[in-house]
């Protein structure tokens, strides 16, 4: 099967060594994604913006390889706050309400820079 690797262009692809999602045949594994933090749209202390962003993102990037949000069957959401589960369930529901991906809600410490208050993971699987 061949391997298609998904690059947004983000400095952190070469620093780290990583790309956005990776398709092998049918499956599509998206890398943890944080927001887009703008200061406007999307504030640091602000959950609900901060997950749609996210979610808005991937969309787009599963668009990219002509699947979408229906195709997801896992989400894993980290956040630094257990507290933001009700807005970031609500921001969640927004895309997934008909499609219900398995999911996992965790809080950890910190993630990569203090103004992040949610990380998402993605796994689709495109019917064939």
């Amino acid at each position: 099967m061949r391997r298609e690797n998904i690059l947004t262009g983000s400095p952190w692809e070469d620093k780290m060594g990583y790309c956005r999602a990776v398709r092998i045949g049918n499956i599509i594994e998206v890398s943890g994604t944080v927001a887009i933090v703008d200061g406007e749209k999307v504030k640091a202390n602000d959950a609900y913006a901060q997950t749609y962003n996210i979610l808005e993102r991937i969309e787009k990037v599963l668009e990219d390889l002509n699947v979408g949000m229906q195709d997801v069957i896992r989400t894993r959401i980290f956040t630094t706050n257990i507290g933001t589960f009700e807005e970031v369930a609500r921001a969640h529901a927004a895309f997934f309400k008909d499609v219900k991906p398995t999911t996992g809600f965790y809080e950890i410490s910190k993630l990569v820079a203090p103004e992040y208050l949610v990380e998402i993971e993605f796994t689709a699987v495109v019917q064939e």
